[in-house]
């Protein structure tokens, strides 16, 4: 099992938008074979010490694929490319990180 942090900047004014657009496309991924898990996640403020300051534009996509072939797989879908190309104008910019079980 693989785990996938994907943070999504969202251009300012736009992440309603974006989240009509990305939640389309969550039934679809979860639908893959190997895939485990596929949530988008918002920021949520609190008091707890250490954490990083809320992004307000910011969508965190937390994922768990069975393997790396899974995940590359995924990628190259039709419906991630459809996403891509439709999302394209509402993203600013985008890390991702890929985990392994320690």
């Amino acid at each position: 099992m693989i785990a996938v942090v994907a943070c999504i900047e969202v251009v300012p004014g736009r992440k309603d938008e974006f989240l009509r657009e990305f939640r389309k496309l969550v039934p679809l991924v979860r639908a893959e074979t190997g895939c485990l898990e596929y949530v988008p996640m918002l920021d949520l403020p609190t008091s707890i010490g250490g954490q990083e300051p809320v992004g307000e534009n910011l969508v965190t996509v937390l994922e768990k694929w069975v393997n790396v072939q899974a995940l590359e797989a995924h990628l190259m879908t039709a419906h991630m490319v459809a996403y891509r190309k439709a999302a394209k104008d509402l993203v600013q910019g985008m890390t991702l990180r890929i985990l392994a079980p320690a």
